[in-house]
């Protein structure tokens, strides 16, 4: 190494050759030492992606030199102000005059790596790549390579020479990149390839790393797949396929996009999976991401799926033991640094994305088209796979834009989507399927192969048989609580559903009572539950509507209270419902609870109706915002004034057959007059309290838009209203002294927390961490208690266990919540203080997470 520089001389002579530049710190029984060089780390991400790339199905979509770009993805760490960071974290002499702290203020060396590339005549989408491995693009406005705070010209050259050594020792050239999705393939593969390259198989720097290589993809997951060949369809689900699902399985031939539009109870989830195993089975895909509108539903399809496996995949396959049980994905792989607990991927729902088979919600879909920090994982994770998007309906136009864009980006992925939706109308399917369509039959098949760009395939399908319901529109909540009440005194199993989680609360306490007085059990379901709590309720209540609980449907009669959780993807069996009024498709989603099927048993006085609480369509059109209260503010004025002229009048409806005509019915556009003339203007331009479709769309715009700063994921909203964006973790108490934490649970459970990490093996840390996220309760913006700060969460050991973000830089997230449920169920900070600036919070196991107005504000 070359002297270091006097005061008065440049700092271009204290140059580091870069084979003597640190990329890591590695910690032994004496302390923090230097650990491998940054050559020695380069090379061996590049040969993990290499070995990614060559155990993926999808290895054709990766560009030649892939291998390269990965390796190069810290060149930027021969620079005096990195080189100093670690030389500082090991208590060795440093290069004079480069701060390290200065590296926040272009995002560190992942900024030096994308100037370096572009230095050198990097090919289009490279140097960005190499500045996003971190999950987000770096500030670099105004900045240049050879910049005398990067080290000028000497360090330059060294990095130069570094970049030239890799191509050298990996045998390839820069990749040629030909579009924005290969581009984001390659940001994520670089990504996985550096998490897996700093994992513990090469943390010491002592050890040869060349033979570790295979045993670090095998730990990171990424072990072969081997299925059943030739499986029948009642091979794998035990019954034969009904017509609407052999018409789907025949048109799903290769990767491109399918729509399945067919009513509650058709059986399409068992025809998408199905499908998605003869594309399996003939070698077209790599594995299969089920995607919900909610985690709720995820949780139910989950044990389907996992049926669904049992059933194709190999006895001998390696992934057996990690898919089939609920949490062995997260606690038996190993994904390095950014995947351990405390990392920003130790977290199932993300995690997920990079398995082969995983159940999750949408929302970490559509993140893979967005500029959100690392987007671009969840876009590798799911490239070559079968993508099945559930309960696709009028979503907003803010999420209905960024869903187009998914759909888009994983075509050019070589996915094969099939998306399934019992209320879509023609000109959402267009924009889903951009391409214009014809077919106004219900149910149909729309198929779109990826092969056959300009070919729409539209085939009818056959109904299968119809039922009757009998409908009232009225406006007397008293009236409709006294006939739940007897009715489920009577025996029947009756649902009762609201448009938000405070009104499904409410209403809830409403019932409780009168219906414990009459023997009748009263339950409540919604999204704002801990993991635990919601996995026990709806194990209960789904169970006993749906049926596993058919022995014991006559011993009582029960009520459900829930939300919009009750409307989708949940096989339950209503004899009678209530419902909230909500936008026509919605209503049906929900009247596909009700005499469900043929065969349940149900009580004599039971009739299939249904009872839908709205105002009189002259009041609703006046002022909805008024007449529809809540309501309101989650579904459009304008929608649901057009939804509510479509059912005033009707005594009974029969599906499937009126499904096509009254969705149509309800969004065809038309000119308006009056009153529903300035509700359709606001739905496009928005008012003081609601964002207008226009600016939705813009919005999703600029979430998808490439430039710009990369959202953090907190920040990053995939639906517009109700957006559940923030985690709370839910405790009795906590406490600590020189050695531990002590985490009381809900449940009365107590958790020690090791204080130092090392305390712990990465096995153990990875249990208990995975427990105290089924303690975290999800919650929207308006409702997140108070933020403790980092050093506080810090000295209780909760940096082991959960990303706090770094609050130092702004791309990052921002810190967990973390509250104390008090005997009175009330809810306080961590060390005492208020929890909420305006209303009271509070969590009870039966009514959940809870938002109490005080009084007077």
């Amino acid at each position: 190494m070359r002297r270091f520089r006097r005061d008065n001389e440049p700092m271009a002579n204290a140059v580091v050759p870069y084979q003597k530049c640190p990329a890591k710190t590695y910690e032994t029984s004496t302390g923090v030492v230097r650990g491998r060089s940054v050559e020695s780390h380069c090379r061996i991400v590049g040969e993990v992606a290499r070995e990614i790339v060559k155990r993926s199905p999808a290895a054709a979509l990766f560009p030649e030199g892939a291998c390269l770009a990965a390796a190069c993805h810290d060149i930027g760490k021969v620079s005096p102000t990195f080189y100093n960071k670690i030389m500082r974290a090991c208590s060795l002499e440093q290069v004079p005059g480069a701060n390290p702290d200065l590296e926040r203020g272009w995002g560190g060396h992942a900024g030096v790596s994308q100037l370096t590339a572009k230095k050198l005549d990097a090919p289009e989408y490279v140097p960005e790549i190499l500045g996003q491995h971190h999950g987000f693009s770096p500030n670099l406005a105004g900045k240049r390579a050879d910049d005398e705070i990067f080290g000028g010209t000497a360090w330059l050259n060294e990095r130069l020479s570094l970049a030239q050594a890799l191509q050298h020792q990996l045998g390839e050239s820069w990749p040629q990149i030909e579009s924005v999705a290969q581009a984001r393939l390659l940001a994520g593969l670089t990504s996985v390839a550096d998490w897996i390259g700093s994992g513990r198989h090469f943390e010491n720097p002592e050890l040869s790393w060349e033979a570790k290589i295979a045993e670090a993809l095998d730990d990171a997951g990424f072990v072969p797949l081997s299925y059943k060949h030739g499986l029948s369809f009642e091979e794998v689900f035990g019954f034969p396929p009904r017509q609407a699902q052999s018409i789907l399985i025949e048109q799903v031939s290769s990767p491109g996009v399918y729509v399945l539009e067919a009513p509650m109870g058709l059986g399409k989830t068992e025809a998408a999976l199905y499908a998605a195993y003869r594309m399996l089975d003939s070698g077209q895909a790599s594995g299969i991401y089920f995607a919900l509108p909610t985690q709720l539903t995820s949780n139910k399809i989950f044990e389907r799926f996992q049926c669904f496996l049992e059933r194709v995949l190999a006895d001998d396959c390696g992934h057996r033991s990690l898919l089939l049980h609920a949490n062995a994905w997260l606690l038996e792989t190993e994904m390095g640094e950014e995947g351990r607990p405390g990392g920003a991927w130790f977290n199932q729902s993300k995690r997920g994305l990079l398995a082969p088979f995983a159940v999750g919600t949408i929302d970490q879909a559509l993140m893979a088209a967005m500029n959100v920090k690392h987007g671009f994982v969840r876009a590798f994770g799911l490239a070559g796979k079968v993508v099945i998007l559930d309960e696709v309906h009028t979503y907003d136009a803010y999420t209905s834009t960024l869903l187009d864009a998914l759909v888009a980006l994983l075509r050019e992925l070589q996915c094969t989507v099939i998306i399934l939706s019992a209320t879509l109308n023609q000109e959402r399917r267009e924009m889903l399927l951009d391409r214009p369509t014809k077919a106004m039959d219900y149910p149909l098949i729309t198929a779109c192969p990826t092969r056959h760009q300009s070919q729409v395939n539209e085939v009818s399908v056959p109904a299968g048989e119809s039922r009757q319901l009998q409908v009232s529109v009225l406006s007397d909540d008293a009236a409709a609580v006294d006939q739940v009440l007897l009715r489920a005194e009577l025996g029947q199993q009756v649902l009762w559903i609201e448009n938000t989680v405070k009104e499904a609360q409410q209403r809830y306490l409403d019932l409780a009572a009168r219906a414990a007085e009459l023997g009748v059990a009263c339950g409540l379901l919604h999204s704002r539950f801990t993991v635990d709590d919601r996995q026990r309720i709806e194990d209960h209540w789904v169970n006993l509507y749906g049926k596993a609980g058919w022995s014991d449907r006559d011993k009582q009669g029960r009520i459900l209270v829930g939300t919009q959780v009750l409307e989708q993807s949940l096989d339950i069996d209503a004899d009678f419902m209530v419902s909230s009024f909500a936008p026509t498709d919605m209503l049906l989603q929900r009247m596909g609870r009700v005499w469900r099927h043929e065969n349940t048993p149900r009580c004599q006085t039971a009739v299939p109706e249904v009872w839908l609480l709205a105002p009189s369509p002259d009041d609703a059109i006046d002022a909805p915002q008024k007449s529809f209260g809540a309501s309101a503010f989650v579904y459009s004025p304008y929608v649901l004034c057009r939804s509510l002229e479509v059912w005033q009048g009707l005594d009974r409806v029969s599906l499937p057959d009126d499904i096509r005509q009254l969705i149509e019915r309800t969004y065809v556009s038309r000119e308006e007059q009056g009153s529903m003339n300035r509700w359709l203007y606001e739905l496009d331009h928005g008012n003081r309290h609601n964002k207008g479709r226009i600016a939705l769309q813009q919005l999703a715009r600029i979430g998808l838009a490439e430039g710009g700063n990369t959202l953090p994921e907190s920040q990053a909203q995939t639906r517009y209203s109700e957006s559940e964006s923030y985690e709370v973790l839910l405790l009795k108490s906590i406490s600590r002294n020189a050695e531990f934490a002590s985490l009381a649970l809900l449940d009365g459970t107590q958790i020690e927390l090791p204080l130092q990490r090392y305390k712990l093996g990465k096995a153990e840390w990875k249990k208990l961490t995975a427990n105290l996220m089924r303690q975290i309760v999800n919650v929207p913006p308006g409702d997140k208690p108070n933020t403790a700060s980092v050093d506080v969460l810090k000295r209780f050991g909760l940096h082991h266990c959960f990303f706090l973000g770094r609050p130092d830089w702004p791309e990052d997230e921002s810190v967990l919540r973390v509250a104390l449920v008090e005997g009175t169920d009330a809810l306080r900070g961590i060390e005492g203080q208020a929890i909420h600036d305006n209303h009271l919070l509070e969590y009870r196991d039966d009514l959940g997470y809870r938002v109490i107005k005080n009084q007077g504000i």
